[in-house]
């Protein structure tokens, strides 16, 4: 399969889980999360906000923030076509951004360097054991990536979202870690 097909078909499968499979999937994919050294060991953590079928990440936001750790999340530039990470203190600071992600309201967006980041949770919609991704296809997380490379990068994602070889880039930024249902995967 192409990239848009691999996105088509990863995205459906998604999206055809009921309510009680991503319950339970989350809450493994949470509870690994949360215990895991990686997480243990970073206070500074880039995480973004989901949206439709993709992992919960608003648990593991509040779970981050009442564990005394800073969360940044990303906001889309598409203006510039680029990433901007945004130190975030509540939940209650977002309103429906760019394609209808929640994003940091004008008053709460507050720019951080993210050379400092001890940790970034990056989104995909299929991924692959060597640490690869599909996206949605804008390319901001890689042009985000690329000067990262010392960072650790983590993909959380459903066990069936993992697959043998996704198509590669030469621009492509690969993350360390995978963490499924199933499975972690350390790259």
């Amino acid at each position: 399969m192409n990239k848009s097909e691999l996105r088509e078909y990863y995205s459906q499968k998604r999206s055809s889980l009921n309510n009680l499979e991503i319950k339970k999937l989350n809450n493994i994919i949470f509870s690994k999360f949360i215990n895991s050294n990686i997480y243990k060991n970073s206070n500074k953590i880039m995480i973004y906000i989901s949206f439709d079928s993709e992992i919960d990440t608003h648990r593991l936001i509040n779970q981050i923030l009442s564990d005394g750790k800073r969360v940044i999340v990303p906001i889309t530039d598409s203006k510039n076509n680029k990433l901007i990470p945004s130190e975030l203190y509540s939940m209650e600071e977002l309103e429906l951004g760019f394609y209808n992600i929640l994003t940091p309201k004008t008053e709460f967006i507050r720019v951080f360097d993210k050379t400092k980041l001890d940790l970034i949770i990056v989104p995909g919609i299929v991924f692959d054991k060597t640490g690869y991704r599909l996206g949605y296809g804008g390319g901001y997380y890689d042009k985000f990536l690329h000067d990262l490379k010392n960072i650790p990068k983590i993909s959380l994602c459903y066990d069936f979202q993992l697959i043998d070889s996704v198509p590669k880039e030469s621009y492509d930024i690969p993350v360390n870690y995978i963490l499924t249902d199933k499975r972690s995967v350390i790259i």
